[in-house]
């Protein structure tokens, strides 16, 4: 899940080269934790990210969240900040956002707890913590929308590919471990009422990204909470337009705390559905048909809305757009019905071909 490559590195840096780091740390053969939890001090291209869902905890209203801050250091010279922040309110088919890029005036030390701050002009967005216990605060500049989540650590932490380094075939490789089931307590604050909430996020880290940033590639990532079995997974989809090739990969994490390394030859994944645009024009899908034969894995994963687009803008002329949502999950997990939360994330996906 080579998460937002382009989304950073294109349009911001369009006339930067990354200089190739040559510290001994670059690709280790497994990561080192908590090490690896803090940010990479040179040339790096990474992230802390987080999804999931959120009940009201009086009304059972739900809601979706996405918060994620970005760290690059393309020359290394200046750090770079990146946040996005996101609520999808299915009841009312609401979607709001916010995201910010900031230049820091100085370097970021790779320290434990993290302590990773963009305050500027009425904007707060900051994660601290570390290895499952985090505290996240952020808010929107032109939206009344603040949330303030305290988190721990349901389950163990998932090492993708048992190591995690994930292999992208013959690209490259990456950092990546996750806590797929977080559990999260705190407050919504969205059209004027602030809101207790408590839910369960999915939290993402992935490191040593620089590899692929050139590349012409787009993302299809999902996370899946099962409810019964507790258990979770993560699949990714890569399209690479230099060679035409489609490439699958992901990890299963059982109840138990077992995990499980996805082949490319066990997944299936059908697209069934579709909504289109009006600002960027993209097609993207939203609904899908997800098979793990080993799993005796067979699921519907559909958008709780289907507007869900954000478009980020780099420039006064150039705004990129991506599809990142909240999604029901239900069918049937080794011949039992199942159900489950998912977030998925699409990217370029108006640079392949559309349905």
């Amino acid at each position: 899940m080579m998460r937002k490559l382009i989304l950073i590195c294109l349009p911001v840096l369009v006339s930067c080269k990354f200089t190739p780091y040559s510290g001994s740390d670059v690709y280790n053969a497994e990561a080192h934790l908590p090490e690896d939890e803090a940010l990479h001090f040179k040339n790096s291209l990474e992230w802390w990210y987080f999804t999931g869902h959120l009940d009201d905890v009086n009304s059972g209203r739900e809601y979706g969240l996405e918060y994620v801050i970005f760290h690059f250091n393309p020359r290394n010279k200046n750090d770079y900040l990146m946040t996005n922040f996101a609520i999808t309110v299915p009841e009312s088919g609401k979607f709001v956002y916010d995201y910010k890029i900031l230049k820091l005036d100085s370097l970021l030390k790779p320290e434990l707890p993290l302590r990773l701050v963009a305050e500027d002009k009425g904007r707060l967005h900051k994660l601290e913590g570390s290895m499952g216990k985090y505290y996240i605060k952020a808010n929107m500049k032109k939206e009344p929308v603040e949330v303030e989540l305290s988190t721990e650590a349901l389950k163990p932490v998932l090492l993708h590919n048992n190591t995690g380094y994930e292999t992208y075939g013959e690209y490259t490789k990456a950092g990546y471990y996750s806590f797929p089931r977080l559990s999260a307590k705190g407050y919504l604050n969205i059209d004027g009422k602030n809101i207790e909430v408590a839910g369960e996020l999915w939290y993402d880290r992935q490191w040593n990204c620089v590899g692929v940033w050139q590349k012409e590639v787009a993302w299809d990532w999902i996370s899946v909470q099962f409810e019964d079995p507790s258990s979770e997974l993560m699949l990714y989809r890569l399209h690479h337009f230099g060679d035409n090739k489609v490439l699958f990969g992901g990890s299963y994490y059982d109840e138990e705390g077992n995990a499980f390394t996805l082949q490319e030859e066990d997944m299936e994944l059908e697209e069934l559905g579709y909504w289109e645009s009006s600002r960027s024009k993209a097609i993207y899908p939203v609904k899908w048909r997800l098979k793990v034969l080993s799993l005796n894995l067979d699921i519907i994963i559909e958008a709780r809305i289907p507007d869900q687009e954000l478009g980020v803008g780099f420039t006064t002329f150039y705004k990129l757009y991506y599809w990142e949502g909240m999604c029901s999950v239900t069918g049937e997990l080794n011949g039992k019905p199942v159900t489950g939360k998912s977030y998925v994330e699409l990217t370029n996906r108006d640079a392949f071909n559309k349905k």
